[in-house]
């Protein structure tokens, strides 16, 4: 692929670790991947509260020394995303989010900003399972359909966020994708 050189792409399971506060288990990465970055545009679409989820990214951002502008606050999402220094795109259901991406139009443009212009992209749960090929392996429920399921291929491969192994010390009683494999 050509540009794929240049890509520059901090991949974050989770945004909140068990016992600390949002971002918190990640913040000294990424301090170290913006580096001199001045402003991060956040996409909140994964969510249904994006003012709320703008001032929570906006808030821990800043205490790292950036500033951040929502996607969703710009009356145009094409130029916020043109003008991006960096893009952090958070977690959530990754099927609200991809369908939000796509209604607008800035799927390629995203792709093309990090393969071709080396804009900093961070994703962190759905933000991550975007960046690959396909959502195929998300978790979420479906509550949204984006009109595909191809995600913005910034790695050629899927990503399962929150993946863990078995853990047979656990009380959680549940099934792992170990387990749900094998059945």
């Amino acid at each position: 692929m050509a540009g794929t050189a240049s890509r520059r792409l901090l991949l974050i399971s989770n945004s909140t670790l068990h016992g600390s506060g949002y971002l918190d288990h990640c913040q000294d990465n990424i301090k170290s991947f913006l580096g001199s970055i001045e402003r991060v545009l956040f996409i909140p679409y994964a969510l249904a509260d994006r003012d709320g989820y703008a001032s929570t990214a906006r808030t821990k951002f800043e205490s790292l020394g950036y500033k951040v502008d929502s996607i969703h606050e710009s009356p145009n999402a094409v130029e916020a995303v043109t003008k991006a220094q960096a893009i952090f795109v958070g977690g959530g259901n990754t099927f609200r989010l991809l369908k939000t991406l796509y209604d607008e139009n800035v799927v390629s443009l995203i792709r093309k900003r990090v393969f071709e212009e080396g804009v900093p992209y961070i994703g962190s749960s759905a933000g991550t399972n975007v960046a690959t090929a396909s959502i195929h392996t998300t978790n979420d429920m479906p509550i949204v359909y984006p009109p595909s399921f191809a995600a913005m291929g910034l790695v050629p491969f899927n990503i399962n966020p929150h993946y863990i192994d078995t853990d047979t010390n656990s009380k959680h009683m549940g099934v792992s994708f170990t387990q749900y494999r094998h059945k």
